[in-house]
């Protein structure tokens, strides 16, 4: 990978260790995915903000890293670990780490946004701009439809992009390659949003290219739909994008067979003891539809709902969250239901939720079993 004289001397060490150690990252990675140069982004976005998921040496690695670089970009972060408002009975131990990872954060400048869908909340570059999403479902999102330029990034090359401005010119950056060389093709009429999120729980499984086709299916579907598509997608394989339409040579069948395969996979318990809802995090479009499905209903068990803060302040303000609470739902902003201490095996031995990618989670990292259903279905079966 060539590199600009200015780029050489920051990896020397001119500009400090941490920002070499940075450049040495995006090096690395674009030597290994045959990257010619670095190019500049317009905007980062970080996961490595939950305390589950980093742990104390990642805690321990971030106080230090903040402490010498700022972010050259627009960085937005993932959900964190529990709602900042109302932190519950989270350790005192938990809490600590969890604010000492937000500090180092915004200390570099970052954007406190704890969301995982982001393109529902900034503003939008331009198509074609390049910028590094480490949320595996923003961005296949980001790349499907809104037309950005992204890999599927890890928690330190998104770091390493958000504190250098600059990513490897490979993979799905590269217009050539953002081509599909392999069609899923449902033989049946996919009909919500959890039809959609097995699609891509097998596409992902089946294609392991960086870009796969779906056809026969919505031309436009609607937010709900493509939010579990790119979710699934990104939760069970290495694809970065879908198309839609434009069938290659290779065409996959996706049938009912194969749906209820995953549907046996990922449905582990007859029936759940709590609802969870938003993985990812539900936005404006979700939370009008969820309220209008709750209007004069009360749910017959929790239901927890996962949104940004961001969001959550829209609903507040147009009159959503009113119906949705007194049906008995409950807000939490900041976290989601992946890999959350907010829902554990001391808790609850079950959820019931219309997300593929929280019913995997659940089941390999919380061992908590999951009852699948679409959210039209939790509202009938579980409200009165």
């Amino acid at each position: 990978m060539q590199l600009t004289k200015e780029e050489e001397k920051i990896i020397s060490g001119e500009s400090g260790e941490a920002l070499a150690s940075a450049y040495r990252i995006l090096l690395a990675i674009g030597n290994a995915t045959e990257a010619t140069k670095l190019i500049p982004i317009k905007w980062a976005h970080l996961s490595g903000v939950n305390y589950n998921t980093v742990g104390d040496a990642g805690v321990e690695f971030l106080e230090k890293f903040s402490t010498e670089v700022k972010v050259k970009v627009k960085t937005t972060l993932n959900p964190m670990g529990f709602d900042r408002n109302k932190p519950g009975d989270m350790s005192d131990y938990f809490v600590k780490q969890q604010m000492s990872i937000i500090k180092s954060y915004h200390s570099m400048g970052a954007t406190p946004s704890f969301t995982c869908i982001p393109y529902e909340i900034f503003e939008i570059p331009v198509k074609k701009s390049a910028v590094s999403f480490a949320e595996s479902s923003a961005a296949i999102f980001s790349n499907s439809i809104l037309g950005l330029l992204t890999n599927k990034e890890s928690a330190l090359s998104a770091l390493a992009s958000s504190v250098t401005g600059k990513a490897p010119y490979s993979d799905l950056r590269v217009a050539e390659l953002r081509n599909p060389k392999a069609t899923i093709k449902p033989d049946f009429k996919l009909m919500t949003e959890l039809d959609y999120g097995l699609l891509g729980y097998f596409g992902g499984k089946t294609v392991k290219e960086s870009c796969v086709a779906f056809d026969g299916i919505e031309k436009k579907p609607e937010m709900i739909k493509v939010k579990a598509l790119s979710a699934s997608l990104g939760t069970s394989g290495s694809c970065g994008m879908f198309t839609i339409g434009d069938p290659t040579k290779e065409v996959i069948s996706f049938g009912k067979q194969e749906l209820n395969t995953i549907k046996d996979e990922l449905n582990t318990v007859e029936e759940g003891d709590i609802i969870t809802l938003g993985s990812p995090q539900l936005g404006l479009n979700e939370l009008n539809l969820l309220s209008d499905l709750v209007e004069g209903k009360k749910f017959t068990k929790r239901c927890m709902i996962f949104c940004p803060r961001a969001i959550h302040h829209q609903a507040v303000q147009i009159g959503i969250t009113d119906k949705i609470i007194k049906a008995g739902g409950e807000f939490i902003c900041d976290s989601c239901t992946c890999l959350t201490p907010l829902v554990t095996r001391d808790d609850v031995d079950s959820v019931i939720t219309n997300s593929i990618k929280c019913a995997y989670y659940m089941n390999h990292s919380n061992k908590i079993g999951t009852t699948i259903k679409d959210l039209r279905t939790i509202i009938k079966h579980y409200t009165k």
